[in-house]
């Protein structure tokens, strides 16, 4: 028998105390983290062996069940949740699970939130970390489960000032030197932290949410490509082009987009301009993190109406490329409407996986191929034109190519994928505050 027993902290196990105790009494291993092993109690015929390294405790119960020996395996929370069961099971292994109240459920509790519409995110490392900043720019109400390196700190260092949000922080839940507290991004940089468990990144318009029948992320867009007419600007993308755009781009929950407007030799599809930022608003609409880039403060107020018309997220950044590009998230995707060939090759450098080029004319196509190879991605391209026939015909549209390509193997972008993480500087503590 294997059991796995969920730790309501380090207080008491969440389970009924004779389903523990048969449990333990029948063990001939323990293992688990010391501080829960402490608390658990494990009994003296047991060998314990403590959680360093979870490859090595993984081996050794893998040894001890294929001598039919009886394991328990102390977790903290519901190890059924981002925890053990999913390694355990992956090893063949069918345990018995006695989970305990989660984390995630814990430090909602103490903020007095619902959470059926929350995202919950691990982070485990400097990747995960940068694609849980994006949920947490993109999405009102996200618990990050946190890690060494990736904790408070560091989420605010990221979020501030571009995204109004404020933080729980929970440090011990369920044990005796359980602290909750509500602070800004700017103040979680600078305060000391001991151990957080779980951050709770909320905008606070929206934290409670409304009443859905599908937890963790709102259900997507009914369909994609609105047309030219619900944005605010005449030179709008038109839905075909808006479409196959978002095609290729293959924006998803957890990715940075950005929708960058240039001009320049080789022209626009739109004018040179971002098309009122339809493409990072139905990026957004999708669950991504989005920029719009423009040049001047009349288009970005463009932009922002048609934000504040589709009721999404998209942060609006004014400048020109490439010196804008230094000040921006790095990218998964990278939309380009215009350009020559040097603002092209200056963001797809940036970009992880994607690139999208939009050129108004045919002659522009081979410059754009070459900029996108020259950056370690594949390039392929298409001549976009469609006619209306219904409920009457139309004269063709204008024609629109897009390139694309997706970064070839082994081809990195030409900065670093994530920023190194840098330690926060303590300064005066600062009093605690109680949540409210």
């Amino acid at each position: 028998m294997l059991t796995v027993i969920g730790m309501d902290g380090t207080v008491s196990p969440g389970a009924a105390a004779s389903e523990v105790r048969e449990a333990l009494e029948s063990a001939a291993l323990v293992v688990g983290e010391p501080r829960l092993l402490h608390a658990l109690g494990a009994p003296p015929s047991a060998r314990t062996v403590e959680i360093g390294d979870p490859d090595a405790a993984l081996e050794e119960i893998d040894i001890a069940q294929g001598r039919g020996q009886a394991v328990v395996v102390v977790a903290e929370g519901d190890p059924g949740f981002f925890g053990l069961v999913r390694a355990l099971r992956a090893r063949g292994h069918t345990p018995r699970v006695l989970p305990a109240l989660s984390p995630v459920a814990r430090a909602f509790a103490r903020a007095g939130l619902p959470w059926d519409d929350a995202l919950v995110v691990s982070v485990s490392d400097a990747e995960s970390l940068r694609r849980a900043v994006n949920v947490c720019r993109a999405h009102p109400k996200v618990a990050v489960l946190t890690a060494p390196g990736a904790g408070p700190a560091e989420l605010g260092r990221e979020l501030f000032p571009q995204t109004p949000r404020s933080f729980i922080v929970c440090e011990s839940l369920g044990g005796p030197d359980e602290r909750v507290v509500n602070v800004r991004p700017a103040e979680a940089t600078t305060r000391p932290w001991r151990n957080p468990e779980v951050v709770l990144v909320l905008d606070s318009r929206h934290a409670v949410g409304a009443s859905r029948w599908l937890a963790g992320a709102a259900p997507g867009p009914p369909g994609w490509a609105l047309p030219a007419g619900a944005f605010a600007q005449d030179d709008a993308l038109r839905p075909d082009v808006l479409a196959f755009a978002l095609a290729k781009l293959g924006p998803r929950i957890g990715d940075m987009v950005w929708d960058i407007a240039t001009g320049g030799a080789t022209g626009g599809a739109t004018g040179g301009g971002a098309a009122g930022g339809s493409i990072a608003i139905e990026c957004a609409r999708l669950g991504a993190a989005a920029v719009a880039v423009e040049r001047d403060d009349a288009s970005c107020e463009r932009v922002r109406d048609n934000v504040r018309a589709h009721e999404v997220r998209v942060a609006v950044a004014r400048g020109e490329v490439p010196g804008v590009l230094d000040h921006l998230p790095v990218p998964d995707a990278v939309f380009v409407s215009g350009g020559g060939q040097g603002a092209v090759r200056a963001c797809a450098a940036r970009a992880l996986r994607t690139a999208v080029i939009a050129v108004s004319e045919a002659a522009h196509v081979r410059p754009a191929c070459a900029a996108l190879t020259a950056e370690g991605f594949s390039a392929e391209a298409v001549r976009l034109q469609a006619t209306r026939l219904a409920p009457f015909e139309e004269r063709p549209s204008d024609p629109v190519c897009l390139v694309w390509g997706e970064r070839t193997e082994g081809r990195q972008a030409g900065r670093p994928q994530v920023p190194a993480p840098r330690r926060a500087e303590t300064i005066a503590e600062l009093p605690e505050g109680p949540i409210g």
